[in-house]
């Protein structure tokens, strides 16, 4: 006759959820015995319209600074991944240059480039412009801001996309050029979406963290969400609540992204 099984007992386990359960009851009865945090203050600026626009403004950068690193990154990729050096050169030299380079410092290069290169003309060397503009009618401080967090972010999609690019079995790219099939419609038709299940996790994680850096913008004078907490709290002088305003916006915009992550990767995974 087999003897019942017996579970191991794990002391350890109960111990942490009870130190684990003491340290959130201290946390929810600081947060609601604390006047100082003005509650009250939160939900009041919760929905205020500045906030409101500030987020817009805060989703706007992230869609579009993605957007522009998602496309230059996947052709730094294959540049990086090209036959011709002077390509990879290129490649390579551009993802040394935004990855060595603080972003916060790009952010204010952009800002201020006017002030080293007044105009940008177009036309021919030594003779006739066709086209000239002052730059800081051409680079706003919005465009400045989309060039920063935009180039910087194609800079780390190149590697990812690189990487993705190398997980697919090179037999796939030479079948499909057995069958006339072009370079571009290769990338396009074959290569890239299987490199989607490697490319999509830490290109989710850098929407996130894109989600974030736009809070930098308030060097160059963008009312995005956090910006306009701080316009807000200085005039009230309520630090606390305001920041407390913003932390539950991002904190809600990075749940949606997320969820959304995980949806994808169930996809692209092959999962249901």
């Amino acid at each position: 006759m087999t003897e019942p099984i017996v579970p191991l007992r794990r002391p350890g386990r109960w111990v942490a959820a009870a130190v684990l359960a003491v340290l959130a009851a201290m946390a929810v009865s600081f947060v609601v015995t604390t006047p100082a945090l003005r509650l009250d203050l939160v939900a009041g600026y919760l929905f205020e319209r500045s906030i409101m626009r500030g987020l817009l403004l805060t989703v706007e950068l992230t869609a579009l600074a993605m957007l522009a690193g998602a496309v230059l990154g996947t052709g730094l990729a294959i540049m990086r991944l090209s036959d011709n050096p002077l390509l990879r050169w290129v490649a390579a030299a551009y993802v040394w240059l935004f990855r060595g380079t603080p972003i916060l410092v790009q952010l204010l290069f952009w800002f201020f480039l006017g002030a080293v290169m007044p105009r940008i003309s177009l036309g021919v060397p030594f003779g006739p412009e066709f086209f000239s503009t002052p730059v800081n009618v051409l680079i706003t401080p919005f465009t400045a801001a989309i060039l920063g967090l935009g180039l910087n972010e194609a800079a780390y999609m190149a590697e990812i996309v690189r990487a993705g690019i190398g997980s697919v079995d090179h037999g796939q790219r030479e079948a499909a050029e057995a069958l006339g099939m072009r370079p571009a419609l290769v990338y396009r038709r074959v290569i890239l979406p299987q490199a989607a299940r490697v490319i999509v996790p830490p290109t989710a994680n850098e929407t996130i963290s894109m989600l974030k850096l736009t809070s930098l913008v308030l060097v160059i004078g963008l009312p995005d969400l956090l910006t306009s907490a701080q316009l807000i709290y200085g005039r009230n002088f309520q630090q606390i609540p305001l920041l407390i305003v913003a932390s539950l916006w991002y904190l809600v915009l990075t749940t949606l992204l997320t969820v959304a992550q995980s949806r994808l990767e169930r996809r692209f995974g092959g999962r249901s």
